[in-house]
């Protein structure tokens, strides 16, 4: 079974990714790092119920990777958005075998002591247009939001599109149990409604 881990915005550089969070949702970002192998880095929100939000972008500082980055973050262009959800396994390996569809391999990644396994397609792209969640698997004990502060933030619904939603939905339909997760037809894209210290908003 899968678990809703995290969801990620991006932006051409960072700072777009996480000032389009911060206006949407009114709260403050927190400091994350610089990822290896496909050389991105990150900042992070604490959200409510062990889930968490990241803004991500190229690190322009680090070398080119020998892959193409996660995230499809290469074709990335125009303005920050949420691309991505990202959802937890507990034996990535099996999980990837059990798919219809091309979902990646996994990657070793690190960051400080965050260790863990990313499912990343050769080509960097997600099945269904990158609507399809990454899978990760964790290998340390401490998941990343057990380190950030509360915001005051929680995910009410992550809303999915896809034209072929009736695909989408008909993978993940006995891998993910999550009532926030909504799949519905329309243009590729993600959005999410929050409750946060302000009242309810939207981050697209």
């Amino acid at each position: 079974m899968l678990n809703l881990d995290h969801v990620a915005v991006a932006g051409t550089v960072l700072a777009d990714a996480v000032e389009a969070v911060e206006v949407a949702l009114g709260v403050k970002m927190q400091p994350g790092g610089q990822h290896d192998v496909f050389f991105t880095h990150n900042r992070l929100l604490g959200l409510a119920d062990g889930l968490y939000l990241e803004a991500i972008a190229i690190d322009p500082a680090a070398p080119n990777p020998d892959r193409p980055r996660w995230f499809d973050l290469d074709r990335f262009e125009g303005s920050a958005r949420l691309t991505n959800w990202i959802c937890r396994s507990g034996d990535l390996a099996a999980e990837l075998k059990g798919l219809p569809v091309d979902a990646g391999q996994p990657v070793a990644l690190q960051r400080g002591d965050l260790l863990w396994q990313m499912a990343v397609p050769q080509s960097g792209i997600l099945p269904f247009d990158n609507m399809f969640p990454a899978l990760i698997e964790w290998q340390t004990d401490r998941h990343p939001a057990q380190m950030l502060a509360p915001t005051g933030c929680a995910l009410r619904r992550l809303i999915v599109s896809h034209p072929d939603a009736a695909g989408l939905s008909a993978v993940l339909s006995d891998r993910l149990a999550d009532g926030r997760v909504v799949i519905e037809p329309g243009p590729a894209g993600a959005m999410a409604e929050f409750d946060t210290p302000h009242g309810r908003r939207l981050l697209r």
